[in-house]
């Protein structure tokens, strides 16, 4: 499960619907619905926030507009109304590190994506629920190098 905090424009078509469906899940494990993944460590800035449910709509909400912008079809029945939602933070050495792990995917699957996104991380944007803050890579981040 990733649970980007990058803008999901940055994403490929694979990004996207992937990051749509994750969140679907992320959403399932924190509302009990499965037993899978309760304690993967992408879920913990969600559910350690006062209200992880909106958040995770939230989440949902912004790869929403993304595919609408892209002409996806989403289904739109999955989301519940837009509500109001205290920004989490996310720290500038995680927007890099994604960075770095997106790049890699799409000199894969979409170069011409690739050729697109920012080579800096102070022009990155980060998804519409977090707001960028001074910090290394997220403590819950898994394959950061930190040993």
């Amino acid at each position: 499960m990733r649970l980007w905090s990058l803008h999901p424009r940055y994403f490929d078509s694979k990004g996207l619907t992937a990051a749509w469906r994750e969140a679907l899940l992320a959403r399932a494990v924190l509302t009990g619905q499965t037993r899978g993944y309760r304690a993967h460590p992408q879920l913990a800035r969600f559910s350690g926030c006062s209200a992880p449910l909106d958040a995770i709509n939230d989440y949902l909400h912004g790869v929403f507009a993304e595919a609408c912008a892209r002409g996806f079809a989403f289904d739109k029945a999955k989301l519940p109304a837009k509500r109001s939602v205290t920004p989490l933070t996310v720290t500038l050495g995680q927007l890099e590190f994604e960075l770095r792990h997106l790049r890699s995917k799409l000199r894969v699957r979409d170069p011409g994506r690739l050729r697109q996104l920012p080579r800096a991380v102070d022009k990155v944007d980060a998804h519409p629920l977090f707001r960028a803050i001074p910090g290394p890579v997220e403590a819950w981040e898994r394959g950061q190098g930190r040993g």
